[in-house]
């Protein structure tokens, strides 16, 4: 991505590696807060919450206790999946 953003632009490496760098910090503060990202067409990125649970260990079979927890997905816009597949 930095090679393709100095090779489009008048761009030195390091400036281009600055701006992806802002970029994705930008994505990732945005999901902290909860906060969906998404670049119309092409993705978006948002946070599920899932509840805590109660699981087994698979190898003894006991019980484990699993925090709620939150993860980042992806969902790929159309745009993207039509690029793809054709």
């Amino acid at each position: 991505m930095i090679q393709a953003l100095k090779d489009a632009s008048d761009l030195s490496r390091t400036e281009a590696a600055a701006l992806v760098d802002i970029f994705f910090n930008g994505m990732s503060a945005a999901l902290a807060k909860g906060e969906r990202v998404e670049i119309r067409g092409l993705f978006s990125f948002f946070v599920k919450e899932y509840n805590g649970y109660t699981g087994r260990n698979p190898k003894t079979g006991e019980r484990v206790k699993i925090a709620p927890k939150k993860l980042p997905f992806f969902e790929a816009g159309k745009e993207l999946k039509d690029r793809v597949d054709s």
